[in-house]
This record gives structure tokens, C-alpha cells and sequence, in this order.
């Protein structure tokens, strides 16, 4: 029968540590969005701080009923801004097209930098 209490005493603690880890994400990502909310003003942010660690489990339900779609909204739009930058720097990062390739060896083949067998092997490259 021991065996049991333990068993059960030992799921009730990971369920309390789960339990415990979750609410603590939740605060930061709450506290997270409010700073990041251009739009509520330091008053309120305050007010919803000092609720937060008051009576933080009543404070997350209001937030999320009273505000939930608008973090929604700020996270996806912080998602799009890094994806727009991530795919700005790419291309910025990224090899030119074959056409632009060719055009610049043929550039420094016209001046001579680069001769007519170096000019056929770095088309070559591109093309493959």
C-alpha cells in the first residue's frame, strides 16, 4: 500500500512543478506584452504589474479574456517584422542570380582581369 501513497505523492508533486513552470511562463509572457504595448499607457502598465504580483492567477484570466486577442495580434505582428528582416538580410546575403554572374565576369573580361579560359570556367560554375 506504501507503494502507492508514494507513486501518487510523487505524480502530485510533478503535477504541482508543472503546474508552478507554467504560470511562471505565463507571467513573463504577459508582463512580456504589456511592455512591449505601445498603446496602454505607463499608468495601466503599472496597475496591471502590481495585480500581477498580487494576485497573479486572477490577474492572467483578466488579462487574457480582457486583452488576449490584442496580444495575439502584437505577437503575430513582431513575427512578420523578423521575418521581413530574416528575409531582407538573406537576400542581402545571398549569391547573385547566374545572369548577374556572367554579366560581371564578362565586365572584368572586357577589362582583362580575367582571361577568355577563367571567363568559360566561371560561366561554367553558374550554369552547373
Amino acid at each position: 500500500m506504501s507503494f502507492w501513497e508514494n507513486f501518487w505523492n510523487i505524480f502530485w508533486w510533478f503535477f504541482c512543478v508543472y503546474a508552478f513552470f507554467a504560470l511562471l511562463w505565463a507571467l513573463f509572457a504577459v508582463v512580456g506584452d504589456l511592455f512591449r504595448d505601445d498603446k496602454l499607457s505607463g499608468w495601466w502598465k503599472a496597475i496591471w504589474v502590481i495585480f500581477l504580483a498580487f494576485v497573479p492567477f486572477l490577474s492572467l484570466l483578466v488579462y487574457l479574456i480582457a486583452r488576449g486577442k490584442g496580444m495575439t495580434e502584437r505577437s503575430m505582428e513582431r513575427a512578420l517584422k523578423h521575418r521581413e528582416a530574416s528575409d531582407a538580410y538573406i537576400r542581402g546575403v545571398a549569391a547573385a542570380s547566374p545572369s548577374e554572374e556572367i554579366a560581371k565576369a564578362r565586365a572584368l573580361l572586357d577589362s582583362g582581369t580575367i582571361s577568355a579560359d577563367e571567363f568559360d570556367r566561371i560561366k561554367g560554375k553558374v550554369l552547373v
